[in-house]
């Protein structure tokens, strides 16, 4: 008999990291097949928390298609990082910040109508060094920093990935 592994969050969670780290997965339902190979039976909503919650997220691979990866590094900005959480927020930035104004220890970014979660997300995802949390609404993300010098980094490190758009493919 293999490896027994108890119906635990913990279990299925460590299963989604070793998944991710042998195999190239580009769907939740390519996910959920994997992990019912592996005995671990989960609805769709579970494995969409658990996505969230392990910050995963998609990343180009070397041929081209999008595959799910998880980021275990804080992104300081400023420097360069090839973890997948950077480069979603990149691709993110890229696409949707309209505007970005750093007020106080806050950030407060603009974004095309019904697209402040999804940079949210990705922002959440980076886990950039001296935020706190963000917050979206429809067309609108706070972001809280932990000091006013930090919000000017982090609006000028998103601004840098938002005029970086068309300069790179």
């Amino acid at each position: 008999m293999g490896q027994v592994r108890p119906g635990t969050k913990a279990a299925r969670r460590a299963a989604i990291a070793e998944i991710f780290a042998s195999e190239t997965i580009g769907s939740q339902s390519e996910l959920r097949d994997a992990l019912g190979a592996r005995g671990i039976t989960t609805t769709q909503a579970t494995l969409s928390r658990d996505l969230v919650e392990m910050h995963a997220t998609k990343v180009r691979n070397e041929s081209g298609d999008y595959v799910y990866g998880l980021s275990t590094t804080r992104v300081v900005p400023g420097e360069v990082s090839t973890e997948s959480g950077e480069v979603r927020l990149r691709r993110w930035s890229q696409d949707l910040v309209v505007a970005a104004t750093a007020v106080a220890h806050q950030v407060v970014l603009r974004t095309p109508a019904g697209a402040a979660q999804l940079l949210a997300s990705a922002i959440d995802g980076a886990m950039l060094e001296g935020v706190v949390g963000c917050v979206a609404g429809d067309d609108t993300v706070l972001i809280i920093c932990v000091d006013p010098e930090q919000a000017e980094e982090v609006t000028q490190y998103l601004m840098n990935f938002a005029e970086s758009r068309g300069t790179e493919n």
